[in-house]
Formats: C-alpha cells, structure tokens, sequence
C-alpha cells in the first residue's frame, strides 16, 4: 500500500504518498503502480478522508457513558458492535459499559492496578471517520464498518454509529483501550497515518474516491485544532475563531499586522516540497508518464501561496473588504 515520499535528494520522510524512494540522481527514482496511483490522485485532488481521535473525557465511566449515549443521540441511533449485535435505546451506552467490563477497568486504576501509571489512564478511544459534503453516506458507514473489524476485531471491542445530520457525513468509532488479551491501544501521528491511508482504501472499494495525504503535501498550512474548537469553527460559532478573526483585524486596522514567528521555517517546508515534487515530475517523465508528470508540474505550480493561520485570516479579512467595497461601489452607480 502507497506509504511514504522520500526527498528525492536526501532519502528523508517528506511527503506522505511513496515508499521505497532513495536519494540519487534527480529522474533516478522508480515508481510502483500504487505510488502512480497515489500521485494521480493527489495532483487531481481527490477528496481526502479524516480521521480523528477526540482526546477528552476518556478515562472515566460517566464520561464514556455520555458519549456513547450522545453518538446513539439518545437511543435514536442504532450502535454496531464489534461481535455484529445492533444496540439501541436509552440504556445503551449503559449496556456497552457492562459488556465491556469497563466498570473492572475503572476499579483497577482506582485501586492502582491499571497497566499504566500516572495521568488516569484512557477507558475507551473516540475516533471520527469522516468525509466531504456530498460523499455517499452508506459507503462511508460501509468503509468505516471494514476498516474497524480489519483493525480490531478479535483483539478491541468497538461501537460505531453513522452521522448524517451534518454536510459531512461521518462515523464516530469507540474503542476499548484495552484489549481483550490485555493490550492496550496506543495512537500517535505514524498510527493515525495509516488509518487515513486504510480508510481510504476502504472507501475507494467502496467506489468512492478517497484520498490520505498530509496538508503540506498538497501545499496547505492550516494547523491542528482542538477538537471543541474544530467543531465550533464548522458550526460557524466558535468563539476562538472570532476572536483571532478580531485581533488580526484591529492589527490591519492599525497597519500593525505582523505573522507569527514560525513562518520562515513554513516558507522553507514549503520550498522543499515543491523541490520534492517537481523530482517527482521529472522521473515520472523518465518513465513515460508524460501527462501524469505535466499534471504534477500544473499542481506545484497552482499552489497557493504558504501561509501562517494568522496570514490566511488576513487575506480572507482584505478579500471580503474588497467584495463588500465592490458591492457598495454597484448600489451607488
């Protein structure tokens, strides 16, 4: 399966589509039918899964029993677990609790006898699977129903529910942390790497074009929110969002704008992966991929400029001025 793009000049993890580059001459590199496969649907931008772990309020019953009465909305959702039973109705999430023995787990961190030390340790993982506005809503709950029973049936016992009551239809996954032999599930980026990949590749099965690539592959900057604030931003009313959208408008007012600290190094990031990419160009021209390497050059060169958060919200701020001012400008005519 398409892994990672090394820097064609160093031989170093850069952009996540290819697997067995090596450093060497530029055009040198050879690549599998998959990583063709990857590069194609990147340069076309074909839509690109989330998945995404929410990281609060895991490690205690009442918590864990909120959410899954919150995804079941309360018992109008039907829950699949992972042994195939459909669990529904109010006492659902208090009947998942139960038959994982979750109330066991909690008793043993109580007593200190949890398998890890420190911080409470987590009882469940919520994960999100999710996809764009207008992506068939059954092949999102198929390909999420694969994905779960291919990563931890037999070994964590799981729950998962379709959501369709937003533009994005997604698929909120809860997972036992610890298994049923004792391990517990540990995530971190390389983990949620592959599961973009895998779900992915569920979708496409599924018939659906589906694609995991990193932002700054496709030559976006956007930084990671907080879960709350994600959500909130979607929905329009997050008060974080206004209020940066605030600040940074009283510093243009003020003609006092200055981006963060960071940039330098995202302007170099970005020089690299354009570098990484037209290396890409040039081997798929050596191996005969003409329109496929012309398509790679068209994509590098149609990327948007690099951007701090910070950037992007000043821009966007500049371009709705512009289009309020060219209004105003028609209704005075």
């Amino acid at each position: 399966m398409p892994k990672t793009l090394l820097d064609l000049r160093a031989g170093r993890p850069l952009l996540d589509l290819i697997s067995h580059g090596r450093g060497g001459p530029r055009g040198s590199i050879h690549l599998s039918a998959g990583q063709i496969a990857a590069i194609d649907r990147t340069v076309r931008r074909v839509p690109e899964v989330m998945v995404k772990v929410l990281p609060k309020d895991n490690n205690n019953l009442r918590s864990v029993g909120r959410h899954l009465d919150y995804i079941g909305r309360s018992g109008k959702l039907e829950l699949e677990t992972d042994d195939g039973e459909r669990v529904q109705g109010k006492d659902a999430g208090q009947r998942l609790l139960e038959d994982w023995d979750l109330d066991l787990d909690e008793h043993r961190k109580e007593t200190g006898l949890a398998s890890v030390s420190g911080r409470a340790p987590k009882l469940v993982h919520k994960i999100m699977l999710s996809m764009p506005p207008g992506t068939p809503a059954k092949g999102v709950l198929d390909a999420a129903r694969n994905f779960a029973r291919e990563e931890f049936a037999l070994k964590h016992r799981y729950a998962l529910t379709l959501h369709t009551d937003e533009p994005h239809p997604h698929v909120h996954l809860v997972v036992k942390a610890v298994s049923e032999h004792g391990v517990r599930l540990n995530i971190n980026p390389a983990t949620l790497r592959e599961w973009r990949r895998e779900f992915a590749q569920h979708l496409r099965d599924q018939g659906i074009a589906a694609n995991a690539t990193e932002r700054a592959v496709r030559g976006e900057a956007r930084t990671h929110k907080p879960d709350g604030i994600y959500r909130a931003t979607r929905r329009g009313d997050s008060s974080h969002t206004r209020a940066r959208a605030e600040a940074v408008a009283a510093e243009l007012a003020s003609g006092n704008f200055r981006a963060e600290p960071g940039k330098s190094k995202l302007i170099a990031t970005r020089r690299e992966i354009e570098q990484s990419w037209r290396d890409v160009a040039d081997s798929l021209a050596n191996d005969g991929h003409q329109t496929l390497a012309s398509d790679v050059r068209h994509f590098v060169n149609g990327m948007t400029p690099a951007q701090t958060d910070r950037e992007r919200v000043a821009h966007e701020l500049r371009q709705r001025l512009r289009e309020l001012r060219t209004r105003d400008h028609h209704r005075t005519r």
